[in-house]
């Protein structure tokens, strides 16, 4: 599993990046195995006109094909970064399981379970 950390309107540092892959490791490290790829992409999207205008974007590139994205916005970019990890975590899970119900579906019919 590699993680990008790709950062806009320089408000990318070096304890955000940490704080994102460690984030990232908790929530999916489970499904190392099936996650090819993250690229987290984080930016101000407002610039200097203020409000809440910071986004966390997370692209998982999933083995042997897929992906899934989720994006918040926040005030806080660490908060941002904190709820798009968690609901990374509960999507990933929840495809993880969408691909083991079908191949025991696929298993069954063809053993002629059904």
């Amino acid at each position: 599993m590699r993680i990008e950390v790709r950062g806009r309107s320089g408000l990318l540092s070096d304890p955000l990046r940490a704080y994102a892959e460690r984030r990232l490791r908790f929530a999916v490290g489970r499904f190392a195995s099936r996650i090819e790829k993250l690229t987290v992409r984080v930016e101000d999207v407002n610039g200097p006109r203020g409000g809440v205008d910071r986004e966390c974007e997370i692209v998982a590139k999933l083995v042997p094909w897929g992906g899934l994205k989720v994006e918040e916005r926040d005030l806080d970019l660490y908060l941002a970064v904190n709820r798009a990890t968690e609901r990374l975590g509960r999507s990933v899970a929840r495809e993880v399981q969408r691909r083991r119900d079908l191949r025991s579906a696929i298993r069954r019919t063809r053993e002629g379970v059904l």
